[in-house]
């Protein structure tokens, strides 16, 4: 079985505000008396963009939109010290609050402060669990896929996913084809059944997991940065479904140019024989996982148009899947003596069975047991 997903995005005019992060915050000088007019910076320490604002007649700033990422926020105000908080991380689809306090200063001192240093507070109240590229680069995944870090939000409980029902996981007691997928701000719930029957995917209402159920046709772990589950109170951007949004961000080039090869497999060699096939004598079905690919990201300079560097950044990634998942099978099949009492026309029916290899049973039944290996393989490639 093979399945092929090429992803394309070109982000050119500007970028779906879905996953953005916002930031805002509170001025005042050191007797709590709030400070308008103050100048803002907000610099991304991954790409060097910047954007410079003030704060208003009540001394707050806010500013959206933000690229989730590393950031320095600075405020200078002529008289005052000009502080700046360094390694502010912003999460995607974050709201979060960074307040100052600025200290009388008639010689132009500055003062820099860690993230460390630094309180983060939500100013919404939306339930939600992010999973960062640290974590995920630290946790067994198996088959690479990223799915099973969704269960580490609380209110998520795992469902039995079947022919028909393939939504995986409910959230608060919602149906499990109720979460909404987005990467980089646009839909993922493409996902489609592969039968007649509909079920779930009646709707749309499915995120386009490949043939495996696996999310690498989503997005590759190499290449996700992070991705956030919302499980209530979330904003109303966010309306499409009930259950959990499930906002996914893909990593993006900077100006230091970066990748990476990755290959992981798993062997019957390194294994012990399966049990069942032990049991019943049969020759050990073979266990083949290669799992392998790699990512490339970096600066995209073209002086004509964008004056050089910190404007525009390219990262792509490819991941390859070859499996051979291992079976041991058993199921009746029509007993040689009653082949052999059948009339020919009722013959080469039951002919089309296989020959049964083991004594036979009730009602001239017997059992057929074999080992084999099931075949998939996935190719997926993205472009930013």
């Amino acid at each position: 079985m093979t399945r092929l997903t090429f992803c394309l995005f070109v982000l050119v005019l500007g970028r779906a505000v879905a996953q953005d992060a916002q930031v805002s915050g509170l001025v005042s000088d050191s007797s709590g008396a709030v400070m308008p007019g103050v100048a803002i910076t907000i610099f991304n320490q991954n790409t060097g963009t910047r954007r410079v604002l003030q704060t208003n007649a009540e001394g707050l700033y806010a500013a959206g939109g933000l690229q989730p990422g590393m950031y320095r926020i600075t405020a200078r105000r002529d008289g005052f010290q000009t502080v700046s908080k360094i390694d502010i991380k912003l999460d995607v689809a974050q709201t979060a609050r960074v307040d100052f306090t600025l200290l009388v200063s008639a010689t132009g001192e500055s003062v820099t402060v860690s993230a460390e240093q630094t309180r983060l507070a939500s100013t919404d109240a939306t339930v939600s669990t992010v999973i960062d590229r640290h974590l995920i680069e630290h946790l067994p995944l198996n088959g690479r896929s990223f799915q099973s870090l969704i269960a580490l939000t609380p209110g998520v409980v795992l469902t039995k996913a079947t022919f028909g029902e393939q939504g995986q996981f409910s959230v608060n007691g919602q149906r499990a084809n109720a979460n909404y997928f987005t990467i980089d701000g646009v839909s993922a719930n493409i996902g489609v059944s592969a039968g007649l029957t509909l079920v779930q995917s009646a709707s749309g209402s499915l995120p386009g997991l490949g043939a495996t159920g696996g999310t690498n046709t989503l997005v590759s772990v190499e290449a996700l940065e992070e991705f956030r589950v919302q499980t209530s109170s979330y904003a109303a951007e966010y309306g499409r479904m009930p259950g959990a949004q499930v906002t996914i961000l893909t990593r993006s080039g900077t100006n230091q140019p970066h990748g990476a090869l990755f290959n992981f497999f798993r062997n019957d060699v390194l294994d012990a024989r399966d049990w069942f096939a032990n049991a019943e004598r049969l020759p050990n079905p073979a266990l083949r996982q290669n799992d392998f690919g790699g990512v490339l990201g970096g600066p995209v300079s073209i002086p004509s148009l964008y004056r050089g560097r910190d404007r525009t950044f390219f990262f792509v990634s490819y991941e390859g899947l070859r499996l051979r998942q291992p079976q041991v099978l058993a199921t009746d099949v029509p007993s040689l003596r009653i082949r052999e009492l059948a009339g020919s026309s009722t013959r080469k029916y039951l002919d089309a069975f296989p020959l049964p290899n083991r004594p036979e049973g009730r009602l001239s039944f017997a059992p057929f047991i074999a080992s084999f290996s099931d075949q998939a393989s996935l190719d997926a490639t993205s472009l930013r």
